[in-house]
């Protein structure tokens, strides 16, 4: 019996032999000391039988001094196998390479979810978080486990009552509960409330203080609105006026539009190009002979890559890029109008307080010069016209 282990180190081959004289051949071959071994008969003139690897060159010589036929049947043993690993090193690295980095993307945190904080404790412990090795990216290896990340973050936070720490897959979920502190009302000096711009009095809801004008009632800049002195006249209570006095005010505003204007419209051409996305970096993999259009529309979609119920760092993009041709367009005086009233109240609606309404507006002037329609509009705006003065 031969020793198993020598022989897959040594290796060997499974070889089928056919020819007259077998038996002779076989006897040479001992006599030779190749060894053989395991040998079967499939027939009258055909034999199976094992050989070694580092003794077949002259396995070979014999068999054709005899004038026999061999055909190689199989291939065992370490050798071979280091030899087929060799072929396929380049399927094997890549393999090993693509599990790892597997692997390494189901240890990664890819997402944290901060709950249940107010925007400065969720800044403030965004950045603990990174110092504790938990950002997106990190490894979950350096990072403590979720008590000691509890712990740590409850003693650096005296905000904080009770903080909860779950990890789900590459998720850190950080489930916040601050202590609540009585809001402090905010302490004001002794004031009358005036009007800062021009208005007719529309209404007024007053917390504190009189009331010394009626609806209805024209006022102007620095009027007096809601006094802070209430009460006897010769003995008047002071007080921090409070209140809201909404007035109807107004806005004069200049708006134009090209009546004679160039857009793009699509030919109904289009091409599709591919990326793969790993991290911010693109890495092009289709569409890389695409035909150059002069005007184009590019719309990209974002299709991200899952491993289960994990979402990788990874996407494909498909950019699908749409002939556009320039096209002049010429609008009617209406459709201009319309146009350039609605950008200049959605200009004017900018820069008003966001309570403020905008009730009416009226075109003052319109023309059109060199191909533009100009307009002036007036708009009426009911706002809290109401600021404060000191008492002196």
């Amino acid at each position: 019996m031969k020793n198993k282990s020598m022989i897959h180190l040594t290796g060997y081959l499974t070889v089928k032999v056919s020819g007259r004289g077998l038996e002779r051949f076989i006897n040479a071959a001992l006599r030779e000391e190749i060894a053989i071994w395991h040998v079967k008969r499939l027939g009258t003139e055909t034999i199976v039988l094992r050989v070694y690897a580092k003794d077949f060159a002259s396995f070979q010589e014999l068999a054709a001094k005899f004038s026999v036929e061999f055909v190689i049947v199989d291939k065992s043993g370490i050798p071979f196998v280091l030899r087929r690993a060799k072929k396929n090193a380049g399927f094997i690295v890549g393999l090993l390479f693509g599990l790892a980095i597997l692997y390494l993307l189901a240890n990664m945190i890819w997402d944290i979810e901060i709950k249940g904080a107010s925007p400065e404790l969720e800044y403030k412990l965004t950045n603990q978080l990174k110092e504790l090795g938990v950002y997106k990216g990190g490894l979950k290896y350096f990072v403590d486990d979720p008590q000691t990340l509890q712990k740590t973050l409850t003693q650096n936070n005296e905000e904080i009552t009770w903080i909860g720490v779950t990890i789900d897959g590459t998720t850190y979920t950080f489930q916040v509960v601050e202590k609540e502190r009585p809001e402090e009302e905010e302490k004001t000096g002794p004031r009358h409330l005036i009007a800062k711009k021009e208005a007719v009095i529309v209404d007024y809801f007053i917390e504190k203080g009189e009331p010394v004008v009626s609806i209805n009632q024209f006022v102007r800049p620095g009027q007096m609105l809601v006094s802070g002195l209430i009460g006897k006249e010769d003995e008047p209570e002071i007080v921090s006026a409070k209140g809201k006095v909404w007035g109807k005010t107004w806005y004069k505003t200049e708006a134009a539009v090209n009546m004679k204007t160039k857009t793009l419209r699509l030919s109904g051409e289009s091409q599709v190009k591919r990326f793969l996305q790993i991290g911010s970096v693109k890495v092009p993999i289709a569409g890389f002979t695409l035909e150059q259009y002069n005007k184009k529309e590019v719309i990209e979609e974002v299709i991200p890559i899952q491993l289960l119920r994990w979402e990788l760092p990874i996407a494909m993009i498909e950019q699908t890029i749409y002939e556009a041709e320039e096209v002049e367009f010429l609008y009617s005086e209406e459709e201009a109008r319309n146009l350039a009233m609605e950008a200049a109240k959605k200009d004017l609606l900018r820069q008003l307080p966001k309570d403020a309404k905008i009730v009416d507006q009226k075109v003052l002037h319109e023309q059109v010069e060199n191909g533009t329609l100009k307009l002036s509009i007036l708009y009426d705006v009911i706002e809290d016209i109401a600021t404060e003065q000191l008492i002196r």
